[in-house]
């Protein structure tokens, strides 16, 4: 559904600074601790793997991506209509320009690093990939992109059902929540920053009329409508 008003928008956001200024200043690193070190010592190999492989619902560049490629061709070919890469693109630049610096810009490390001060934000001693731990990528892409592959899904089908949108858009980020922050992958805040983070992504990805954006005159009609628009709530 499209929506309408900006106000959760805006109130997600907050949220993402109100809990970023809070990690910041040093309030919430004994709760992240506490969540990682307990993970930690409750993690037998059985549930592990089964973390391990569920957390693959959230890997973009891995699954996310290449799933939404495959499901852009089938579209594209299906309505005849270059829409469905428009939408593709549009994912891939929001992800990238704002999960990317953001992680880098924090430079937090991950729970199981092995330097000083593990828990803090703008932590010098987290150098290059060892710092990119906030805010969760997992977390953020997965509501980004089964947000994308819903909607070119809905258009290759001829409409999802509520249930059925409600579902891939719901289940597996939570899973992908859960299952980065019981491998310690990331800390519990960094998860819920993801979310909020994520969510605003994703409100904004559903704001855009793709079926009605004006696009240059391609040969043989291919900026058609392809079903890809949502209705409005």
């Amino acid at each position: 559904m499209r929506p309408r008003s900006w106000w959760p928008d805006l109130g997600l956001l907050a949220g993402f600074v109100v809990l970023t200024v809070t990690v910041a200043t040093g309030h919430l690193l004994t709760l992240d601790a506490a969540v990682a070190d307990w993970a930690d010592a409750h993690r037998p190999a059985p549930l592990y793997w089964i973390a391990r492989v569920l957390n693959y619902l959230g890997q973009g560049g891995q699954v996310l991506m290449p799933l939404a490629l495959v499901l852009v061709g089938l579209v594209t070919w299906r309505r005849r209509s270059i829409r469905p890469l428009i939408v593709f693109a549009a994912a891939f630049v929001i992800t990238y320009v704002t999960i990317g610096p953001l992680k880098i810009w924090f430079q937090r490390a991950a729970p199981h690093f092995t330097g000083p001060d593990r828990t803090v934000l703008f932590n010098d001693a987290a150098l290059g990939n060892e710092g990119v731990s906030y805010p969760s990528g997992h977390v953020a892409n997965a509501l980004v992109w089964y947000g994308v592959i819903a909607l070119l899904l809905g258009a290759l089908t001829g409409g999802l059902s509520a249930t059925a949108v409600a579902a891939l858009r719901i289940v597996p980020p939570v899973v992908v929540f859960c299952t980065t922050t019981y491998l310690s992958f990331h800390w519990i805040t960094d998860s819920v920053a993801g979310l909020l983070l994520g969510l605003v992504l994703t409100r904004l990805m559903a704001r855009v009329p793709w079926d009605s954006i004006r696009l240059p005159p391609v040969r043989d009609g291919w900026t058609r409508p392809a079903e890809l628009s949502a209705s409005s709530s």
